[in-house]
């Protein structure tokens, strides 16, 4: 007898609740299975609005759930969506399984504060106790190690390695006789301590591709060993000022980068090498755990370890009190968007932006909302209001922005999107610019291929 076409038929739908950038999930619905990809936070909005919309989702259905990386915005409602879906295997690599731990209980302390803060009677959306009880449910698999995503064994999944912060992968999904290919966030170039990605180049059938950098064209001459450079030079100007050089981060990857960064800076005698370098508490914990996995992760400086091999103040329970700010000092602190109430904020407001003889180096994203996003595009002697709790502040010291993205340059994943050539493509995680630019990129280099922007809630075949 043969099967009605129908059973053959994969369903794509996005359960993202917000276009662009943010809280990603998606779902993947072959005839006998239910599978999501990320459960992400918007970073944008709080409470409800914060989260995907996996009522799309009946409770009790999905099969599993993969996790490409840490980052909130993957990450950050994982729980809730468990708290519907008890029964759905979670799968990620051990990486990420350690980092998304320690994030996710941070994230219950910001979101206690807010409630208290801002009065979000939703917070927190999940207890540190419930995070004690999924982690033990989490099911961790290898890079390049094939494994089945639901018990009937009809839906298979590799993970790759994608370059973007430790742990991170992209997943290719094999079920009735397709391939798909989920890129999560990706960065196929080395950096200082993550290599760059290294994903499989076979044809496929659908690529769900992340389109981060879309509206951003790199410089043709730009050498990332120039960049980091630059950012030496930069720093070293600042020390011989009797100056100090605050470098807003993200607590997970981008905090380790710049220590990796740092530490051949002071090797090779760029800047000195007895310049205090501090980072702060969360920071710490997430620098421990790439310690953990110096030997066994795909990196660069295998069995270097920054808490062992490099002179740091590092945020622990002996350092009582705030992070002193002293001159002749280097501060690689979080938030990287310096957002309202965190340290790199406080730093700002309370003696760097307004000093001439500090630099405040950017090497990261920020949102032109947020007030890191507000200095990257202020003049010198503006006022910018870092929190509204308290009075603007002055713009007088050095501001730079420097080029260290852990997302792929347009160009790369185009590239990509080039050689596996997909009979079609979900553009998502990106701004509309973003996903406007590769919208008609491949329109132009595979007009064969069916582009799809993804609404929310909508279904699409594969």
């Amino acid at each position: 007898m043969v099967r009605p076409f129908l059973a053959y038929i994969m369903i794509f739908k996005s359960l993202c609740r917000h276009a662009g950038i943010g809280a990603n999930s998606y779902l993947l619905k072959t005839k006998s299975a239910k599978i999501v990809l990320d459960a992400g936070m918007h970073p944008k909005h709080e409470g409800s609005e914060a989260i995907p919309h996996y009522e799309y989702l009946a409770a009790g259905t999905a099969d599993s759930i993969i996790i490409t990386h840490s980052h909130l915005d993957h990450v950050g409602t994982l729980p809730v969506f468990l708290q519907n879906q008890p029964q759905a295997r979670v799968f990620m690599s051990p990486e990420t399984s350690e980092l998304a731990t320690a994030m996710l209980h941070n994230s219950v302390n910001v979101m206690q504060s807010k409630r208290v803060e801002h009065g979000i009677a939703e917070y927190p959306l999940f207890e540190h106790r419930e995070l004690d009880d999924i982690e033990e449910c989490f099911e961790l698999r290898g890079i390049e190690k094939p494994f089945d995503l639901d018990h009937g064994g009809t839906v298979r999944a590799t993970f790759h390695d994608a370059g973007h912060i430790l742990g991170s992968v992209g997943v290719t999904i094999e079920a009735e006789g397709k391939r798909i290919f989920y890129t999560g966030d990706v960065n196929f170039e080395h950096s200082t301590i993550q290599k760059g990605a290294l994903f499989p180049t076979e044809t496929v059938d659908a690529l769900i591709v992340e389109t981060t950098r879309g509206e951003q064209e790199r410089i043709s001459t730009y050498n990332r060993q120039d960049e980091e450079n630059a950012l030496a030079e930069a720093i070293a100007r600042v020390i011989a000022r009797k100056g100090s050089v605050l470098i807003p981060v993200f607590a997970m990857g981008k905090t380790q980068e710049v220590l990796a960064m740092l530490h051949r800076f002071k090797q090779d005698g760029l800047i000195p090498k007895k310049t205090p370098v501090y980072i702060g508490g969360l920071s710490t914990k997430m620098t421990h755990v790439y310690d953990r996995f110096t030997d066994s992760s795909r990196r660069h400086l295998a069995g270097f370890r920054f808490l062992k091999d490099m002179e740091l103040e590092a945020g622990s329970k002996k350092r009582k009190g705030p992070i002193p700010f002293h001159p002749g000092c280097i501060y690689a602190l979080s938030s990287g968007m310096m957002s309202e109430k965190t340290v790199s904020n406080n730093f700002a407001r309370q003696g760097v932006l307004e000093n001439a003889k500090h630099g405040l180096f950017f090497v990261g994203y920020a949102d032109p909302e947020t007030p890191g996003g507000k200095i990257r595009t202020a003049q010198p002697g503006d006022s910018i209001v870092l929190d509204p709790a308290y009075p603007p502040v002055k713009l007088n010291c050095e501001t730079r922005i420097f080029d260290f993205s852990g997302h792929s340059t347009r160009a790369a994943i185009a590239d990509y999107i080039v050689e596996v050539a997909p009979a079609k493509v979900f553009l998502v995680h990106g701004d509309d610019g973003a996903v406007e630019w590769f919208r008609q990129e491949i329109l132009r280099r595979l007009p064969g291929t069916e582009i799809i922007v993804p609404e929310p809630g909508i279904e699409y075949e594969i």
